[in-house]
C-alpha cells in the first residue's frame, strides 16, 4: 500500500506540473495539457482516498514520513488546479483589458506577431468593456504632471524592471509595445502603452491582451495595475 500511494501521489503531481512546461516548449497542445491537469486532479483525489484508508485501517504499518510526502504531493496536485478554477469563476471571462474603453490603444508592431494568434488583434468590443467596468473599475487613464518624454522614459524603465520583451518604442508616436510571457504555461500576452500630451498634463493609457484563451484569470488587469505602479515609482 505504501508503494502504491507514493506512486499515485507522484503521478498526480507530474500530471499537474508537467503540462505547463510541455505546452510552453511546443511538446503538447493546449487541449491535451488541460486534460492532463484534470487527470492530475482525479489522480490526486485517488491518492488522498488511499492515504485516508491507510490512516484509518493500516495505522500500525504506516511510514509517517512517506505518508506525509504523499499527502503533500496529492494535496498540491488537487489544490493548484482547483485554485485556478476558483480564480476563473471570480473574474469575467475576458482577455482584452484597457484603461481607455472608448478609444483603446491599437497594436502596431505587435499586430504582426499576433497574426496566427487565436485571439484577434482588434479590440474585443462593448460586451468586454461592460464586463471590465464592473470587474475592474479602478483601471482608468493615468494623468501625470510630468512631460510626455519623462513618462515615456519611466514606462520603458518599468517594462524593463518587469522583464517584458520590448517590441516597439516609438517616442514620436508616444507608443510602447511589449510582450509578457507567463512562467508556467508560457502564454504570451501583449501590452501597448499610449502616451499623449493634453491640457491637463500627460495622459497614459495601457492595453493588455492575451493571444490565446477566452478568460485571462484576471492576469491582464493585474499586469496593467503592476505596470502603472512601476511607472509611478519611477516618476
Amino acid at each position: 500500500m505504501k508503494t502504491l500511494v507514493s506512486l499515485i501521489s507522484f503521478l498526480a503531481i507530474l500530471l499537474v506540473a508537467l503540462p505547463g512546461p510541455l505546452y510552453k516548449f511546443g511538446i503538447l497542445e493546449l487541449g491535451p495539457a488541460f486534460t492532463a491537469l484534470r487527470y492530475g486532479v482525479f489522480t490526486g483525489i485517488g491518492a488522498i482516498v488511499l492515504i485516508l484508508v491507510q490512516l484509518i485501517f493500516l495505522r500500525k504499518n504506516i511510514s509517517w514520513p512517506s505518508v506525509a510526502v504523499s499527502a503533500v504531493l496529492a494535496i498540491v496536485a488537487v489544490g493548484l488546479p482547483l485554485s485556478i478554477m476558483s480564480k476563473a469563476k471570480s473574474v469575467p471571462p475576458i482577455h482584452d483589458i484597457s484603461t481607455d474603453l472608448v478609444n483603446p490603444p491599437k497594436f502596431s508592431a505587435i499586430a504582426t506577431l499576433r497574426a496566427d494568434a487565436p485571439n484577434p488583434v482588434e479590440y474585443a468590443g462593448e460586451e468586454t468593456a461592460k464586463q471590465q467596468r464592473e470587474a475592474y473599475p479602478q483601471l482608468k487613464s493615468q494623468v501625470y504632471t510630468q512631460s510626455s518624454a519623462q513618462v515615456f522614459g519611466a514606462t520603458e524603465a518599468a517594462m524593463n524592471d518587469l522583464g517584458w520583451e520590448l517590441v516597439n518604442a516609438d517616442k514620436s508616436a508616444g507608443i510602447i509595445e511589449a510582450t509578457d510571457t507567463t512562467t508556467w504555461f508560457g502564454f504570451k500576452d501583449d501590452v501597448i502603452v499610449r502616451i499623449a500630451s493634453a491640457q491637463a498634463g500627460t495622459v497614459l493609457d495601457v492595453r493588455s491582451k492575451s493571444r490565446v484563451g477566452r478568460s485571462d484569470l484576471g492576469k491582464n488587469a493585474e499586469r496593467i495595475q503592476q505596470l502603472i505602479e512601476k511607472i509611478n515609482s519611477h516618476l
